[in-house]
């Protein structure tokens, strides 16, 4: 939509959980040759903010601007002597954390040990992360201070315009990360028990969007019931719960104007220090957000695109200006892409294993003229159970587990879901985009792969560029079946489920080392029709509430991909 792409900042619909390698060399982060040291870096994080109910457009100083349990988990694996803040540290940057780091990092666990990496920090900490006007902080090494009465985002705003302060102080290069809990549901914790409620604003913005609803987009609060699992078993919303979900999404839009008005105060902090030139902004969010779309009380944790489809939005030196772009990008392209603008070498920053690439935003105009972007595919994944939030969402539901795959290429839009109850879904989003028509039942079904249809204009008419010397026969059209479809979804998925590094990156080489096949497109070949049809399918023993291995089917191995010899014939390593 136009509104949302602004002066100076390039908006990326950002998809998660996974990602290719960066392009080529030619794609590479250039350096920025009118600056005599390296960028600054700011990255600014909402928690649970949409993008499919339009949260944007209420953020009217982003536009002017720039159009396992946690933390224990986390130091457990050793991850604390080895992340981002520590590489950009050994770069030469100093780092700034204020806001939410971890779930499950506490007022009893903050210094056992501290959060390494980090020249200031001011961390939101558990039992109070969510109370909007009872958090409690924790600066540096000092003991943790509550802010009981005060509103949340404007003290954490005033926290990160002091770090800003403190590093153009410093006179060096710095990274900053302000992560705000708005929108998220107001949590308090009373007796071990989690009570949520709507999002609180603060007292300036309680009267803003009074006649503002939920978007009555064509899956919302629908007559026939849509998805698998519990979500298919749902009832229809009566008008008093649908005014309450109003009220919900509008406090949600309220919450968020102490988060636009922070980013305003972050820009004018640049401007007034000469820096706003030098320093890439970047804004986000941790995962999307529904309320009412396929009955769903306000909630997250599904794959569907209200959940997963999310905002990135970046501003900086060389990134073109007013662009939007739809390009398949996640989260996990974000570490190896601030270490690549903090000039880290790209041997350097293989030896750290990242799953994720760098997103080559520099060159996002000609990605679309004359380069092709190779990344297409997203793993999305949830175990054990879900709870929605609100007075008539207080309901757990259990097999809440699935493995879910999204594949965006040259005329394909789909989503693709395996549950625990090993029920399944498929949609054809070029031609349904609000997923509303499973056609996983039907097998026997064509399907064409077109051209690209209205609304893929931005994506690159190519999605790949073979590597050797034979050809895939992929003609501008190329029509298969569901069946086929399917088989190779679950291949793709299979390799996703438990990849590492290379194989997220590439995962179309592990099942065809020859390296003839890219994309979806190519694997539709029909001589790897037999190959597909005998692979493992994606499915669950049983339904569990947590991670468990052994309940989750067959694991991707080497000796399953394509065997490869001239001409790419198949011997079945059996």
């Amino acid at each position: 939509m136009a509104e949302r792409s602004v002066s100076r900042w390039t908006l990326i619909w950002c998809l998660m959980l996974a990602s290719w390698d960066s392009i080529a060399n030619s794609l590479k982060q250039q350096p920025i040759a009118q600056y005599a040291r390296k960028p600054n870096l700011i990255f600014i994080l909402t928690d649970d903010q949409d993008l499919h109910m339009d949260s944007l457009s209420y953020m009217p100083l982003l536009k002017q601007h720039v159009g396992d349990r946690g933390y224990p988990k986390f130091v457990s694996q050793g991850f604390n002597d080895a992340y981002l803040p520590i590489w950009l540290q050994e770069a030469g940057y100093d780092t700034y954390y204020v806001g939410k780091l971890f779930n499950a990092q506490s007022t009893s666990n903050y210094n056992k040990p501290h959060a390494a990496g980090w020249t200031g920090s001011d961390f939101l900490l558990d039992p109070y992360t969510y109370e909007y006007y009872n958090a409690t902080f924790q600066r540096n090494k000092d003991p943790p201070t509550s802010y009981q009465g005060e509103y949340s985002t404007d003290v954490m705003a005033q926290k990160a315009f002091g770090f800003l302060n403190d590093a153009i102080e410093a006179d060096r290069p710095f990274f900053l990360t302000i992560a705000p809990t708005a929108p998220h549901s107001n949590v308090h914790f009373n007796n071990n028990t989690a009570e949520q409620s709507m999002p609180r604003p603060a007292p300036r913005h309680r009267s803003l969007f009074q006649d503002t609803r939920v978007p009555r987009t064509p899956n919302f609060n629908p007559d026939v019931s849509s998805g698998a699992s519990w979500i298919l078993t749902l009832a229809k919303q009566n008008q008093s719960n649908l005014d309450y979900n109003d009220e919900w999404y509008r406090n949600r839009l309220r919450a968020l104007q102490a988060v636009d008005e922070m980013i305003g105060g972050v820009v004018d902090h640049l401007e007034q220090a000469d820096m706003l030139e030098n320093t890439y902004l970047f804004f986000s969010t941790d995962n999307g957000y529904s309320i009412g779309q396929h009955r769903r009380q306000p909630g997250k944790q599904c794959a569907f695109e209200e959940d997963i489809n999310i905002p990135l939005i970046i501003r900086g030196p060389g990134v073109p200006e007013g662009h939007l772009t739809e390009i398949v990008t996640s989260h996990i392209d974000l570490a190896p892409t601030f270490l690549s603008l903090a000039g880290v070498a790209d041997a350097q920053i293989a030896q750290y294993k990242l799953d994720g690439s760098v997103i080559p935003f520099h060159l996002l105009d000609s990605l679309h003229s004359e380069q092709a972007w190779p990344q297409e595919h997203v793993n999305v994944e949830m175990w054990g159970i879900i709870m929605s939030e609100g007075e008539h969402g207080f309901v757990l539901y259990p097999n809440h587990t699935y493995k879910a795959l999204r594949v965006i290429g040259d005329g394909y839009d789909l989503l693709y879901t395996v549950w625990c109850s090993n029920e399944h879904e498929l949609y054809d989003m070029t031609k349904d985009p609000w997923q509303m028509d499973n056609i996983y039942v039907e097998r026997t079904r064509s399907y064409n792969l077109a051209m690209p249809a209205a609304g893929f204009s931005d994506r690159p008419s190519s999605a790949t560029s073979l590597a050797t010397t034979e050809q895939i026969l992929s003609s501008i059209n190329v029509t298969t079946t569901i069946s086929y479809l399917l088989s190779r979804l679950d291949a793709l998925l299979l390799v996703l489920k438990t990849c590492q590094v290379d194989e997220c990156r590439y995962p179309w080489s592990a099942l065809h080392p020859a390296g003839s096949v890219h994309s979806l497109r190519d694997a539709l070949d029909s001589r790897f029709d037999e190959f597909y049809r005998t692979r493992p399918k994606v499915q669950y023993d049983r339904c569990e509430r947590g991670y468990f291995p052994a309940s989750e089917g067959a694991m991707w191995d080497g000796s399953m991909s394509f065997r490869s010899m001239e001409h790419e014939v198949w011997i079945d390593p059996r």
